[in-house]
């Protein structure tokens, strides 16, 4: 991982920006800020899931988002989940994913407003070893709430993403 500071935007309750800080800062002082979830679906009903490396200060070794990143200051949810997707899982995208949902930041997603993108993509796929320690397609049947808190392998955030997911209706 970089030992390059990253900065972020601050935001309002609204989605405002309002500043910028430290990744440290927005973390350790619990301010609101971006974040942006991608689920990468395949043609047999599967969600790719990544296990988030060992090395991560949030949520090591639990399975996540197919791609998740937080927004860099200046940037907008659409360029992040671009930049993110082609980071972590070497995804390269041809146009904006479909968007399907924002959540409201809270406690649960870590003070973060996360938009959630969906695409179909069949791989292959590279990922960046520093960010993620394995991918695999989950059986989209198989992902219930119960296992997921039951298992404790999956991070709050994606527990969050998924549950509005099949809450909403959603399809892969």
């Amino acid at each position: 991982m970089s030992n390059e500071v990253e900065f972020f935007d601050v935001v309002d309750e609204l989605d405002n920006v309002i500043g910028k800080a430290t990744r440290g800062e927005v973390h350790e002082l619990g301010l609101l800020h971006r974040s942006a979830h991608l689920l990468v679906f395949n043609s047999i009903d599967q969600v790719l899931l990544q296990r988030r490396s060992t090395e991560k200060d949030t949520f090591p070794r639990m399975w996540c988002s197919s791609v998740s990143g937080h927004l860099d200051s200046g940037e907008d949810y659409d360029e992040c989940v671009i930049r993110e997707s082609l980071e972590e899982i070497g995804l390269k995208l041809r146009r904006v994913p479909e968007r399907i949902f924002k959540i409201e930041a809270c406690e649960g997603t870590g003070n973060e407003f996360s938009q959630v993108y969906r695409v179909k993509d069949e791989g292959p796929f590279s990922i960046n070893k520093d960010e993620i320690s394995e991918i695999r397609w989950f059986d989209v049947a198989d992902l219930d709430e119960s296992t997921m808190h039951a298992s404790g392998d999956f991070s709050r955030p994606f527990a969050m993403v998924w549950s509005r997911f099949v809450e909403g209706g959603f399809r892969p």
